[in-house]
């Protein structure tokens, strides 16, 4: 198509990436703004995403020997309190109950009455509720270990939301276990890392590098917190997923001990990790062009959308049941071993090509008297430009449709991996280094991910932040040990990390 095209969205990403993102969930349709403030409405395209995305990851966790529960939205504050870096960490996000009920006052307005003992956290995460359960469970090292997931809602008091990337109540899933070692402890955190990072690069197409957060950066109370780093398009980092160790302070905050084989009492060692609806956001932010937004096959609410075209109502019952029959057969097929979810847009609508291109399905396959009389269909793929159409026979469509749907995955990982590498940059040279992150024009995208070294003081850190807004994304755990010079203050350096700006 030419370059004067028009595009579905407005603005275009080279415009006003933050408003772009907020239209291309307008028109894909995924979700809205609440009446609540910070909070979403997650509308059922939408929730068919994050169904899908649940649904394998659940498969993934139970592969691993985990087993789902759940626990309580309300926690007592005295159980915050017990573990001090974990409070420290929450606090100004915390949403507190202190009343249990409502009355009328003198005005007939309702007010809160009947204050609580001990106020009530909601839940911001569930370290602290979910720990004085294990403390009850756990007696003995034949109980070990423990392996849990739960899957519920989180509330955190965000001072400035967007829509899947940080609201004030976000959907997740948290898992916590308990071992009789730190070995064992330290292998269940990589081992859910890796799951993560299948979910990114082979289900959501997004390539992610694992690596270790620094001191400031991990999770409080943690020992140690592994992660998950994504690109988005206007170069910014993405945190998309995080596994931590957590040693035995959770345990020693929760008295989760148990007898050893030696009889010996021992604290235990306990991990958590968790990913959320902001993998959406990510989706979003990865893939998404100027048409609107882009699904990965292998997660998308449907995966085909068959659009017959009736112009004539002689052709209607004909042409109507050519494409039921179509559905049915594409509904018998496995892909990524779940049957091939399609859709049938029955509505005369000239606009609904452009629909289905707005709302990210990957394939859309339209249907006339005409392709019947040949036996075939008109087949358009999203990840290529809109009026780019392939004619296909029937048989030979349904035969390779698999393959279809590998080839657009396999297409916008490439294109997303091909981005992260060209943004991407090695940098010994604090001037440069600096002028990487600063953009020239307030309108401008700079910066992407830099490779430079760091002295591992905090200070230097923070100052960098401080000057840039501009954070220690992540040591890549593949990273080797190199000599080279901070790259803030000029000191001696061992280890190259990823600098980058961040959602």
């Amino acid at each position: 198509m030419g370059k004067n095209r028009k595009y579905a969205v407005s603005p275009k990403r080279d415009e006003n990436y933050p408003e772009w993102y907020q239209q291309v969930i307008k028109v894909s349709d995924l979700a809205e703004h609440s009446s609540v403030r910070g909070c979403m409405v997650i509308k059922p395209w939408g929730y068919a995403l994050w169904e899908n995305i649940s649904r394998e990851l659940d498969d993934m966790f139970k592969e691993t020997g985990v087993k789902n529960a759940y626990f309580p939205v309300f926690i007592p504050l005295s159980f915050l309190e017990k573990e001090a870096e974990h409070i420290e960490g929450f606090a100004k996000e915390c949403a507190v109950v202190t009343h249990h009920r409502l009355e009328q006052g003198d005005d007939n307005k309702l007010i809160p009455a009947g204050k609580l003992q001990e106020p009530l956290i909601v839940r911001p995460t569930s370290e602290t509720i979910i720990g004085e359960s294990f403390s009850k469970w756990i007696s003995s090292y034949r109980d070990l270990p423990v392996l849990i997931n739960q899957w519920a809602n989180v509330v955190r008091w965000e001072m400035r939301t967007r829509l899947f990337l940080r609201t004030s109540e976000f959907l997740w899933q948290e898992g916590h276990t308990a071992h009789s070692s730190d070995i064992e402890a330290i292998e269940r955190t990589n081992m859910m890392l890796d799951v993560y990072e299948k979910m990114a690069e082979q289900y959501l197409a997004i390539p992610v590098i694992k690596g270790r957060k620094t001191q400031t950066e991990r999770f409080p109370g943690a020992l140690d917190t592994l992660c998950i780093e994504a690109m988005m398009q206007d170069r910014k980092a993405l945190q998309a997923g995080t596994s931590h160790f957590l040693g035995q302070n959770f345990a020693k905050a929760s008295q989760i001990k148990y007898q050893s084989s030696e009889e010996q009492e021992e604290y235990a060692w306990t991990t958590s990790w968790g990913v959320s609806t902001r993998l959406i956001g990510g989706l979003i932010m990865t893939h998404s062009d100027d048409d609107g937004l882009i699904l990965p096959p292998r997660v998308a609410s449907s995966q085909v959308v068959l659009m017959p075209i009736i112009k004539k109502e002689k052709d209607k019952e004909m042409v109507l049941n050519y494409t039921q029959k179509l559905a049915n057969e594409i509904q018998d097929i496995y892909y990524y071993n779940r049957k091939i979810r399609v859709e049938i847009d029955n509505r005369s609508a000239a606009s609904k090509n452009w629909d289905w291109i707005k709302k990210g399905i990957p394939i859309r396959v339209e249907i006339g008297p005409r392709d019947i009389e040949k036996n075939s269909v008109f087949v358009g793929t999203r990840d290529k430009e809109p009026n780019e159409k392939t004619s296909y026979l029937k048989n030979e469509f349904v035969s390779i449709l698999p393959e279809l749907l590998d080839n657009i995955h396999n297409n916008l990982f490439n294109k997303a991996l091909n981005f992260r590498k060209e943004h991407t940059k090695l940098i010994d040279n604090k001037k440069e280094f600096y002028n990487f992150f600063t953009p020239k024009h307030s309108n401008e995208i700079h910066g992407g991910f830099a490779l430079s070294y760091w002295c591992e003081s905090q200070e230097c850190e923070a100052k960098i932040k401080e000057d840039l807004k501009v954070t220690i994304r992540a040591i890549p755990l593949d990273a080797k040990n190199e000599r080279g010079k901070c790259i803030y203050c000029n000191e001696p350096s061992m280890i190259r990390v990823i600098f980058a700006k961040a959602y």
